[in-house]
């Protein structure tokens, strides 16, 4: 079987499902494990996020720029049984019209697999669906993971459960939602903002202090930790941690429930974190 994963959490799922030796590309973006470095890369960006701000980055996207090329005649040569890509989101990853179209064009169509999941429990279902496809059993690496967040469910229970506003985007602000919610109140916090499997809209700072959060999260899209700390919001926020987004939060993956062992720490200080996983900001002043 020869897979071919245009999104990199299903990367993560090719990865949790054992079938890392089967993947035969990838995208640009595709980063864990480590070993798919050496899997070629069949997409490409003409947006530099390290160039631009939040700011030009939402600008470039919402005026119609794509942000993501497919090497179509590579794709070919590859010569993929199946393609995990999806339709959830265009400025996630490439979108599931281009790939369609491309494959189209294909003397021998793969079968194309899209993954939509906007809830914790569809995150999780994403193994079935490929384990299934790909004749894989995940019902083991399924219940391991419910069994971890079940873990951190228990251990907060009780808790005080602190207020958190999660910031997906910084200018505009856009809140997470969703499987942030779920991953917060699975923590032992209260989440704001945004629902469980809320698709959100942009909003104002003023909407995020309005909620009176105890704890702001800030995860933006595609951003790495140094990332996010180049452009922090000038605003008397309470406290504030920046988290790794991609690994933990913004892509449906098995990951996420990692994301939920690294927010109990944050909230709680239940486990530990390095600090790429998790950075506390001085307090505002």
């Amino acid at each position: 079987m020869r897979i071919v994963s245009l999104l990199p959490a299903a990367t993560d799922v090719v990865a949790e499902l054992g079938l890392l030796g089967h993947l035969v590309g990838r995208t640009h973006e595709c980063d864990w494990p480590a070993a798919v470095e050496t899997v070629p890369v069949v997409t490409s960006t003409g947006v530099d996020q390290n160039a631009l701000s939040s700011r030009e980055i939402n600008s470039t996207v919402h005026h119609g720029s794509s942000l993501y090329g497919l090497d179509a005649d590579l794709l070919h040569d590859l010569k993929p049984d199946v393609i995990l890509t999806q339709d959830l989101c265009d400025v996630c990853a490439i979108s599931y019209r281009k790939v369609t179209d491309t494959v189209r064009m294909m003397d021998i169509g793969p079968t194309v697999l899209s993954l939509e999941p906007s809830t914790l429990d569809e995150v999780l279902g994403c193994l079935k669906t490929v384990g299934d496809v790909l004749g894989v059993d995940s019902t083991d690496k399924i219940a391991a993971l419910r069994e971890r967040a079940d873990v951190i469910a228990q251990q907060t229970k009780d808790l005080h459960h602190p207020r958190v506003a999660a910031i997906e985007w910084l200018d505009p602000v856009w809140p997470a939602g969703h499987w942030v919610p779920e991953q917060i109140a699975l923590a032992g916090g209260t989440p704001l903002i945004a629902e469980p499997g809320e698709h959100t809209r942009p909003i104002t700072w003023q909407t995020v202090h309005d909620a009176r959060p105890d704890v702001v999260l800030l995860m933006p899209c595609g951003f790495p930790p140094e990332r996010t700390m180049r452009e922090l919001p000038d605003e008397p926020l309470p406290e504030t941690w920046v988290l790794d987004g991609p690994s933990y939060f913004n892509r449906p993956g098995p990951r996420v429930v990692r994301g939920v062992e690294v927010l109990a720490h944050v909230l709680h200080g239940i486990g530990e974190v390095s600090a790429h996983e998790a950075t506390k900001l001085p307090a505002w002043t």
